[in-house]
């Protein structure tokens, strides 16, 4: 009779590694506490100038200092290399300022034990002391992108208590090192065949005055557009991408259309949260405003698909752009960017037999009235689904 593993039997062998770039206040009691967890511990040093490294030269751990600074995502790479050099499976990674506490770790590998090999976040617990308000923005924020990037809703995209296969950071490219490495690390793990689930965690933000930050509002802020803007565009084209793993590809996959009426349901219901089915009426506003009339439909619907969105909302959407009046705004607008004038030499004429000598004038349009129509649009439609689920709700319980 074979043995049933329990607790931390299951967990996969794990290293925790707490990258740090001067945070030498912090860093000796983020270290003994994952130590009193019976942890095993790496600390890199990020090129600090603080002597960081210094605070744990006496406690039984790993630690390496890389030669000058290269951003988290760097140290998490460096780090990854030396657990698997050291026959360690995951990574659990712990930021140095404090801010995570290592008591929670036990959770995050209860959850990863389950489904592994997966990416396993540590979603904070935001009602706390202390918590900026650009905190839990840009939680938001990243989690809206990250859900159009890989289809996947995840409850905190922007946290740095994580659990890594050392496999998927070993074997995957990635093109980024700073920040930004958070982010993409996600959305390629997604592509590459790993479930992303997620975990409890506290979370200690100290008063404003004693918080050490190490983000650079202009700077990352540029760096996460060109990500963001790299990863939507990645996504839209048709090339696959590169799978490392099985079994999380078939998430999310339409029933067959021989089956019409769960097909049909499917298409309803999937995608379709209030901030959902407001992005994909954006989409197919924008779109449809295009000048691609034969070809509208089937562009939005793999735009639509491609970014997991809901397809019918997207196609139902364009179909308020159809001729003549927003083609015809579109041309108006168009040929005052042109030519610093409005086009009034308009009659039945020259809107339906010469609009092909209008085209650039209406590509031009639509690439500002679209986007408009399509916040317009967008705004109308979150507030209207917030509205009627709101009505809905106390019925429904």
């Amino acid at each position: 009779m074979s043995e049933v593993k329990t607790g931390r039997e299951q967990w996969p062998r794990t290293l925790v590694l707490v990258p740090v770039y001067n945070h030498a206040a912090t860093l000796r009691d983020v270290v003994q506490k994952a130590l009193d967890q019976g942890l095993e511990v790496l600390v890199v040093d990020d090129g600090s100038t603080d002597g960081s490294l210094d605070r744990v030269a006496d406690l039984p751990i790993l630690r390496h200092r890389l030669p000058c600074n290269q951003g988290k995502g760097g140290a998490i790479l460096a780090g990854a290399e030396l657990a698997r050099a050291a026959g360690y499976e995951a990574l659990l990674t712990i930021d140095a300022d404090g801010q995570h506490d290592p008591a929670d770790a036990p959770g995050i590998l209860d959850v990863g034990s389950s489904a592994w090999p997966c990416i396993v976040m540590g979603a904070r617990e935001m009602e706390t002391d202390n918590v900026p308000r650009s905190s839990v923005f840009g939680r938001s924020f990243s989690n809206f992108w990250v859900r159009i990037e890989c289809g996947r809703t995840l409850p905190d995209t922007q946290s740095g208590y994580r659990l890594y296969p050392v496999a998927f950071l070993e074997g995957d490219r990635f093109i980024t090192r700073r920040y930004t490495f958070e982010i993409e690390v996600l959305v390629r793990g997604c592509w590459a065949g790993l479930p992303l689930l997620s975990a409890p965690v506290s979370v200690y933000y100290p008063p404003g005055d004693e918080r050490v930050s190490h983000f650079h509002k202009f700077k990352d802020n540029f760096r996460l557009t060109c990500l963001h803007t790299f990863l939507v565009t990645r996504s839209l084209i048709p090339w696959p991408h590169r799978r490392l793993f099985k079994g999380a590809g078939e998430e999310g996959r339409l029933p067959s259309i021989l089956r019409p009426a769960k097909f049909f349901r499917a298409l309803c219901r999937e995608h379709s949260s209030d901030v959902e089915l407001a992005a994909a009426v954006w989409l197919g506003i924008f779109v449809g405003a295009l000048p691609i009339i034969p070809f509208g439909i089937a562009a939005t619907v793999y735009a639509a698909h491609r970014l997991h969105l809901n397809k019918l909302a997207a196609v139902g959407a364009g179909n308020l752009c159809i001729a003549p009046f927003v083609p015809f705004v579109c041309i108006e607008v168009g040929h005052y960017l042109r030519y610093g004038s409005f086009w009034y030499d308009f009659n039945r004429h020259t809107l339906l037999e010469e609009v092909h000598h209008r085209l650039w004038e209406w590509l031009l349009g639509s690439l500002l009235v679209g986007p408009l129509l399509g916040a317009v649009g967008a705004v109308a439609t979150y507030l209207l689904v917030r509205a009627l689920r709101g009505r809905l709700a106390p019925t429904q319980r």
